[in-house]
Parts: C-alpha cells; sequence; structure tokens
C-alpha cells in the first residue's frame, strides 16, 4: 500500500533531521510510528501525505492516503465544507437536484450522490457538535477541529490513512469513539499518537531514532518487554565495563609499583657493585624506557575501556540517567486538605454543574479528575487551590503548600534562563554548584545552563519543573497536573510517570490518559457530571 525508499529530509536552515529511510506498509496494516520528540515523525507523516517534498528519496502508494494533522491553525479562514474538500461536490449536487444539470456540475458530483448523506453519517458518528458545514474552523475548539477531519474519513472512506496525534485535544468519550474506529477499520493504517492505550491496538510499532527505523512486531506493551530487555542488557554490559575499568586501574597501579620496586632493587645492586657512573645512568635510562613502557601499556588499555564505557552510558535512556530525589510531604497521611459541600460554580449566570458536589481530600491520597471537555474540570482545581471560591456551598482548606502545573508548564518563566528558572526555587539558599548538580541530575548539562527556557521543547520543560520541585526546601504537599502528558512523547512521559511515583505527597489528575493513570497509582476518580 505504502512504500518509502532511501528518504532523507534537510530543513532550510540545513539541519539534517533523517536520512535514508526505509519503510514499507502493507494493505489493512495497522501501524504507529514513534520516537523521541524532535526526531521528525510528523515530518515523515507530512512526506507519506504529500503535503511535504523530501530532501531526498521517494514515496510510493496504490491510493491517495488521507491525513489527519496535529494542528489545524492552517484551516481557520475556511469553511468545515472546504477544509474537508467536499464544497463542490455539495454545491454541484443542491445545483443539479434545483435542476441545474451542467457537465460541469456532473463532472464535479462524479457519481457521488451520496455525499450529504456520509457527511450526516459521519458528523453523527464523531460528534464534533450542531453545526453545519458552513460554519468557520475558527470557532471550532481543538476538540472539535480534530473530530471534524476524522469525520472527513467516512465521508472520504480512504484506502490508506495517516494520523498524527488524534487523540491530543479528545476527551473520554471522544477517545473512545477513535478507539473503536482503529479497531473497527479495515483501511490501512499509519498513525502518530504517545497514547499507550491506542499504541496497544496495532499490530507494529515503527520507531524512529537518528539510527532510523526499528520494527517491533507487536503492540505497545511488546515494544516495552522489548525495550527493557534491551535496557538490561546495556546495563550488564555497563557493569561488566565498569568492573572491567576498576580492574584495569587495579592491574596498571600493581604492575608500576612492581616495576618501580624491581627497579629501585636493581639500581641498589648497582651501586653496591660499585659500577661506573656512564653505566648507572644507563641502568636508569632503562629502567626509566621500561616503567614508560608498561605505563603506555596499560594507560591504552584503561583509555579503551573507557572509551566504551562512555559510549555504553550515552546509549542509557534518559530514564535511567534521572535521580529525582524528592523529599516527603511534611503531613500526616490521612490529614484533611479539602473539605466542600453542596459546592458550584456558574457563567454568566449559569451553573456549571447539574447536581453540586461534594469533596474530601486527604493528604497522601492520589486522585484522578474525569469528565467530558467543558465539564468544569479546570475550574474545580481553581476551587481546591483557593484562586476562585464556589458561588453556592462551602468549601474548607488546610494550610499546604500545593504547586499547579498545567499541559504547557507555565510555572516555567520563558524570560529566564534554565539556571534563573532553577534558582527562583531557591528557597533553601543552596550554594551556585549544588543548584547545577541538580540540574544535571535532570540531564540539563553545562550546555543548557544558560539557554533560554523559552526554546525549550515540551519535554524539557517537564523536567525543569520536575528539577524545581527538588530543589526548593521543601517538596509540595500537593501537586495537581493538568493534562500533563498532551505535549509529550514516550519517553518523556515514562519519566514524569517514574518522577510521580517516586513522589510521596498528595497527587490530583486531570487526563483522559487511562493507561497514564494505571501507571501512576491512582486510587479513586472523582467524575463530573
Amino acid at each position: 500500500m505504502l512504500t518509502a525508499q532511501n528518504l532523507s529530509y534537510i530543513h532550510p536552515n540545513k539541519d539534517l533531521l533523517f536520512e535514508n529511510i526505509n519503510l514499507t506498509i502493507t494493505g489493512l496494516q495497522k501501524i504507529a510510528l514513534i520516537g523521541n520528540n524532535g526526531i521528525g515523525k510528523s515530518t515523515l507523516l507530512k512526506i507519506m501525505a504529500g503535503v511535504l517534498q523530501p530532501s531526498n528519496g521517494f514515496i510510493i502508494t496504490d491510493s491517495t492516503p488521507y491525513y489527519v494533522p496535529q494542528l489545524f491553525g492552517q484551516f481557520n479562514d475556511l469553511t468545515i465544507a472546504q477544509a474537508l474538500r467536499i464544497e463542490d461536490k455539495l454545491r454541484a449536487l443542491k445545483a443539479i437536484l434545483d435542476g441545474n444539470v451542467t457537465e460541469d456540475n456532473l463532472v464535479l458530483l462524479n457519481d457521488d450522490w451520496n455525499i450529504e448523506e456520509r457527511c450526516h453519517e459521519a458528523l453523527t458518528y464523531w460528534k464534533p457538535g450542531e453545526f453545519d458545514l458552513n460554519r468557520k474552523m475558527a470557532t471550532l475548539s481543538g476538540g472539535q477541529k480534530t473530530k471534524v477531519f476524522l469525520a472527513g474519513i467516512s465521508i472520504h472512506q480512504p484506502k490508506i490513512i495517516l494520523l498524527d496525534e488524534p487523540g491530543n485535544h479528545l476527551d473520554t468519550l471522544g477517545r473512545q469513539i477513535l478507539y473503536d474506529f482503529i479497531l473497527s477499520t479495515s483501511a490501512t493504517l499509519v498513525l502518530v499518537s504517545h497514547d499507550r492505550a491506542l499504541l496497544n491496538m496495532l499490530d507494529s510499532l515503527y520507531e524512529l531514532s537518528k539510527n532510523g527505523i526499528t520494527v517491533y512486531g507487536g503492540n505497545y506493551d511488546f515494544y516495552a518487554e522489548q525495550k527493557q530487555i534491551e535496557s538490561n542488557a546495556l546495563n550488564q554490559d555497563l557493569r561488566s565495563k565498569e568492573k572491567a575499568l576498576r580492574k584495569a586501574k587495579e592491574i596498571e597501579r600493581e604492575t608500576v609499583e612492581r616495576q618501580q620496586k624491581l627497579d629501585a632493587r636493581g639500581k641498589k645492586k648497582q651501586e653496591k657493585a660499585g659500577l661506573p657512573t656512564i653505566s648507572m645512568k644507563t641502568f636508569k635510562n632503562n629502567a626509566e624506557k621500561s616503567t614508560a613502557r608498561t605505563k603506555d601499556v596499560h594507560a591504552e588499555k584503561v583509555g579503551a575501556i573507557s572509551q566504551q564505557l562512555s559510549q555504553l552510558r550515552k546509549e542509557l535512556p534518559d530514564a535511567d540517567k534521572i535521580k529525582f530525589g524528592f523529599d516527603n510531604s511534611s503531613l500526616h497521611k490521612g490529614k484533611v486538605l479539602v473539605e466542600a459541600k453542596n459546592i458550584n460554580f456558574g457563567y454568566q449566570q449559569r451553573l456549571l454543574w447539574k447536581q453540586s458536589l461534594d469533596l474530601l481530600i486527604t493528604s497522601g491520597e492520589r486522585i484522578g479528575v474525569k469528565g467530558f471537555n467543558g465539564s468544569g474540570k479546570t475550574t474545580l482545581l481553581k476551587l481546591i487551590l483557593g484562586e476562585i471560591e464556589p458561588q453556592s456551598g462551602t468549601i474548607q482548606r488546610a494550610d499546604r503548600k500545593a504547586v499547579y502545573i498545567d499541559q504547557d508548564y507555565s510555572l516555567i518563566n520563558n524570560a529566564l534562563t534554565v539556571y534563573e528558572q532553577a534558582q527562583q526555587f531557591n528557597s533553601a539558599n543552596l550554594p551556585e554548584h549544588e543548584i547545577k548538580i541538580r540540574l544535571n541530575r535532570f540531564l540539563f548539562t553545562k550546555g543548557y545552563w544558560d539557554k533560554s527556557c523559552n526554546g525549550l521543547s515540551g519535554g524539557e520543560k517537564m523536567r525543569l519543573m520536575l528539577c524545581c520541585l527538588t530543589i526548593s526546601n521543601q517538596s509540595p504537599d500537593v501537586i495537581i497536573l493538568d493534562e500533563p502528558t498532551n505535549n509529550l512523547d514516550i519517553q518523556n512521559i515514562e519519566i514524569l510517570t517514574a518522577a510521580i511515583n517516586e513522589y510521596k505527597g498528595t497527587l490530583i489528575v486531570v487526563s483522559h490518559d487511562s493507561y497514564f493513570l494505571e501507571q501512576i497509582n491512582i486510587e479513586r476518580t472523582i467524575d463530573l457530571p
């Protein structure tokens, strides 16, 4: 169905993104394209779709793919019908039904007499909302735009479908409709996604890295098992090399010491024998050369092992390199943090929830907050934090240190450098070298310290935010996360998961990612009506 041969892409600034990419996707196959942020997944998908031309190589397809992009800003000035490329057909059908049967209208319609019916069925299935096809795309939410383009699949009925992060803006219901479609469609499917529940529904995972594409013939759980096996083998190699390096250094030291003792003993014998000065000098020179040769041989061996060890450490996944070091919350487990009775909030004289809410949140709990888009999840978080007050009912909040982290990591000040941002959280007055040690633990090496936070990726901002929390003199009693995985790749989601699982305070998480919620051991959920 689709073949890529020797694909390369070079950015307009001449930076090479990837090269010599080869892959073949057969009919009925459902595969995911995965890899770290910035590796080129979306670019490769655009090349497959014909939206972008490769710098080298080419794509062969049996039919024109249908492409659902990750971002929709370029369609804001279009109507839904224009964005879905069905306006001309609908206009031709209306003209024909009104009696204007011309050759141009018949050519435009191309015998597609059921186009209106399919549009209605598609929009009913994907549920983007109640509106007509002449509505401007700019008036839709992110989730509605995604659903409109997904509805286009049912309208165009393509044989090849390309999806770039289709679940990013969807609520729980929208994701479930997407999952049902993925399982039931007979089309060939290529998608980019970090949604691990969705990835578990696919046949194969194609991992794009700086080394090219590696194919894993199974779903995400199979991929994770294989990566763990690779990681274990790598760590075993690492330990073996570290042991070999220690042994080589020990042998080097012992050999040099032994040679020096032999040289000293030989020198004493020569002195006792009363040899001429010239012979003594010759002996001394020979001894020094012998010691130098011995040192060189062992230094070369130690250097080779050190180089191999350095290379192995570079191959370690980032999650294995990070040291978190969270302090425990100062609050005792079970302390009542928030107690609310019959609370509600309204916008423009209209109450948000049909039934008022009762809440009890105690220290040490791990709570998920679920609800459809527009159900008031962010409003509830603001009520818990004390940023707003309910319009009805009562709410009591204990004195505690809480941190709210949204999907854009707004606590990071883009005007600061990485080091300056870390200093903002230095309430413990740690010295400069200690701050830099903490930054290194989160993979912010010297080259990052003076870099502007504005230039950081979503994953880098997440790591910097976690680092800042460890710099503060006391870890927060409550961490509130609002859709934290939306802008992260799988590797950074795993880093975030590991950090959250090490954190021992109270956790409140808004997320549509069921796999993530399971991994961070959410104990109960607040389901908003």
